[in-house]
């Protein structure tokens, strides 16, 4: 989740970004995040239950180990 600032030159600056699972406040300074951070954004489909629908959220580095760890197939890594 990301809180943003007032809106200067049409660009709005990072103030806070909160783990959506855990609820962890991770570290911002200068409107950059400072550690480890999984942002997901995704547009669901004609054929899903969720048409037309936009997902976004973030997770910390120690929740997304914790959700890639019970993948069945493991992820790929490069």
């Amino acid at each position: 989740m990301r809180q943003f600032g007032v809106e200067v030159k049409e660009q709005k600056e990072l103030k806070k970004m909160v783990c959506n699972c855990c609820g962890k406040e991770l570290i911002v300074k200068g409107g950059i995040v400072r550690e480890g951070v999984f942002s997901a954004e995704y547009s669901w489909g004609y054929f899903s239950e969720k048409d037309n629908r936009r997902d976004h959220f973030d997770l910390c580095e120690s929740c997304y180990d914790e959700l890639t760890r019970n993948f069945k197939i493991k992820m790929e890594e490069e």
